[in-house]
């Protein structure tokens, strides 16, 4: 409502009756009414409020209302008050022409005529609240503008990030049935050739050498399809936050070694070496499960990027926390990548796309932090990587 729009008015006038006599005659409840004796009391009250209308007598001691005038219209605070002059002299005497050129919108002759002083100040504070309003409502729509800007933005962010799990959803869904059918086309193969040599009744082809070998061939694809299953299942159990942790008392170097003996096939078919420094007992109370899991995964990844070289493992103890060092020699990770290697579903660049969900390190780096540890990487690209896990003792 325009009228909730309180309107402050100043009069100036050497005389204090006659300052007085006009406040009477303005005043309301919706107006405040400053007062005035000098040019320069005024000038400070017009520094420190703003006002509707500021009425001022011509002919006072020291700065006229005329000199007070054109210092107002050329102060940027006050340029745009409007001015009405009030003076005794004659009309004869050409007051109301030199008002005008000083910038007022009206002049008033004493004595007040008082109908029309009370409807040109109506006018005026009208006008100044109608002003007010409209500048209300720009700020309004101003804010409204930015408002919408920020949503806009904030819905293209999310619609970016819509695109960006379906992708991700499309890519890992390509990647876990490329994963899934590699292992299962072995044993459908193996299968299928089996039932070949049953229906041509040729016994030599399961001879129990034979036999053994088919075993562990199933055995393996079977495994290679537990962890993948594994994996997924530990990704559900993240986001759901039941990732259990249930820590026993027991060495770590021990456990790495053991490790390291269990993963000779693979180290013997990536045709590298795995050597391991850890001389020293190194025990804590951890998940023993969860933290062979991350080794584990360390080493596959050692072994899957390595480019065949050697790779390093150490056990230590440092400022109280246990640490597990891996150091391959293979393709590096370059800085960019780095950021991006603990995330769900994210491998290496294309042009180094290495069979995988992507999962390995993402799980690993949950399994650590539940742990109230840290896993780091130091790599460059071309110049192999360094992924050290520390957990407290």
């Amino acid at each position: 409502m325009l009228s909730e729009i309180q309107a402050k008015l100043l009069i100036v006038d050497d005389l204090p009756e006659n300052l007085l006599a006009l406040e009477a005659l303005i005043k309301r409840e919706d107006r405040i009414v400053y007062k005035a004796l000098s040019a320069d009391e005024a000038l400070s009250l017009l520094l420190e409020n703003e006002f509707a209308l500021a009425i001022l007598d011509v002919q006072m001691p020291g700065m006229n209302g005329f000199e007070l005038a054109e210092l107002m219209r050329g102060t940027e605070k006050t340029k745009s008050i409007p001015i009405v002059f009030v003076s005794a002299a004659g009309r004869e005497m050409n007051y109301a022409f030199k008002g005008y050129e000083s910038g007022a919108v009206d002049f008033l002759h004493k004595p007040l005529d008082i109908h029309a002083v009370k409807s040109k100040v109506s006018v005026f504070v009208d006008l100044y609240r109608q002003r007010k309003a409209m500048k209300h409502q720009v700020e309004a729509l101003e804010r409204s503008r930015h408002e919408q800007e920020a949503l806009l933005k904030q819905l293209q962010a999310t619609q970016n990030e819509l695109e960006h799990a379906v992708r991700m959803r499309d890519d890992f869904m390509s990647i876990v049935s490329h994963e899934v059918r590699t292992p299962l086309n072995g044993l459908i193969l193996e299968t299928q050739l089996r039932k070949l040599h049953l229906a041509k009744d040729n016994t030599d082809a399961f001879t129990l050498e034979k036999l053994r070998a088919m075993v562990d061939r199933d055995e393996r694809q079977i495994q290679s399809l537990i962890r993948l299953i594994e994996d997924m299942l530990d990704v559900s159990r993240i986001r759901t936050g039941k990732l259990s942790i249930s820590p026993t008392h027991f060495d770590l170097a021990q456990l790495v070694t053991n490790l390291v003996e269990n993963f000779s096939a693979q180290i013997s078919a990536a045709r590298s070496t795995v050597s391991i420094h850890a001389q020293q007992p190194v025990v804590g109370t951890w998940d023993e499960f969860r933290i062979e899991q991350v080794i584990a995964n360390l080493l596959t990844n050692a072994l899957r990027y390595g480019a065949r070289g050697p790779i390093e493992v150490r056990v230590y103890s440092e400022d109280g926390q246990a640490r597990v060092a891996i150091r391959d020699q293979g393709i590096g990770i370059s800085e960019q990548n780095q950021k991006r290697i603990f995330q769900q579903f994210e491998r290496v660049s294309a042009k180094h796309v290495i069979a995988g969900l992507g999962l390995g390190l993402f799980i690993s780096e949950q399994i650590v932090t539940a742990h109230g540890g840290t896993i780091s990487v130091d790599s460059e690209e071309g110049k192999g990587a360094l992924f050290t896990v520390s957990l407290p003792l």
